[in-house]
């Protein structure tokens, strides 16, 4: 009955990493109300993508706002170095003396910055971020229960095709497959409650503030579709294909001849 101990092994594993699962996901349901909370575009930001989100978020809008001029190349030059927050003046002392700067050590600098970090720890504190390690939880658990499923057919395999007993449709064997369908439906169904309730894995959200990123528009300021894009769908969003492929390191291509790619603008 070898068989037996094979479907120990993957009702143990689905049952300690669902239970796994559920108390990562109440640990981190703080059920509280943020009260008439209105949205900062960089509070949208951080939410739905973390502070590499809000780096990016104040490149586009001093890109907007013609403080910052973004090269289709990738490089940002600063125009005005005056910044209107914390941020902003973040992403010029990130840029540097010089004025300009390619645009990836900038994001990591602006995403590591103290102004971020304060962003983050104001939302953390009021309920609506996830603290970095219980977000971690979360989707170490998620990758549990994944790696659960994946054990019980790994399993049920196995016991299809131990030595010395019949195969085939009807065969003891084959019936015996049926009690492996127990921890295969248990994993898969808490993942599908898991993808209900708690998805995405990632996100930097806690379920309080995801509902509020759901519910509550947030306030901009120039361009604020364009900006409001940016700041819950990141770089994606953005319309120009020269300004996107900046961020995405594609760059477009230079003309012939042309000598010059740093100071090339939009």
């Amino acid at each position: 009955m070898l068989w037996v101990l094979l479907l120990l092994v993957a009702c143990g594993a689905a049952v300690l990493s669902c239970l796994r699962l559920c108390l990562a996901a109440a640990s981190v349901d703080r059920a509280r109300d943020p009260g008439n909370v209105e949205l900062t575009l960089y509070e949208t930001a951080f939410l739905s993508g973390g502070p590499r989100r809000v780096a990016d978020l104040a490149l586009v809008t001093m890109h907007l706002r013609r403080r910052l001029l973004i090269a289709h190349t990738g490089w940002a030059t600063v125009v005005d170095p005056e910044g209107r927050d914390e941020v902003e003046r973040t992403v010029i002392r990130a840029i540097g003396p010089e004025g300009q700067s390619s645009i990836p050590p900038v994001r990591v600098a602006t995403a590591a910055a103290d102004a971020v970090r304060a962003l983050a720890d104001r939302l953390v504190a009021t309920g609506l971020a996830l603290p970095g390690g219980e977000r971690t939880d979360i989707a170490a658990a998620v990758r549990a229960v994944r790696g659960s499923a994946v054990l019980t057919v790994v399993m049920a395999g196995a016991a299809l095709l131990l030595p010395g007993r019949e195969r085939g449709f009807g065969s003891p064997a084959a019936a015996d497959l049926v009690w492996f369908g127990l921890p295969l439906v248990l994993t898969l169904g808490v993942l599908a409650i898991a993808r209900m309730e708690i998805h995405p894995y990632s996100s930097w959200a806690s379920p309080t503030g995801q509902r509020l990123l759901d519910s509550v528009a947030p306030a901009g300021g120039a361009h604020p579709d364009m900006l409001t894009a940016v700041a819950v769908r990141g770089v994606h969003a953005v319309d120009d294909p020269a300004l996107r492929a900046a961020f995405l390191g594609g760059g477009l291509p230079e003309h012939p001849g042309d000598p010059t790619h740093r100071g090339h603008s939009l």
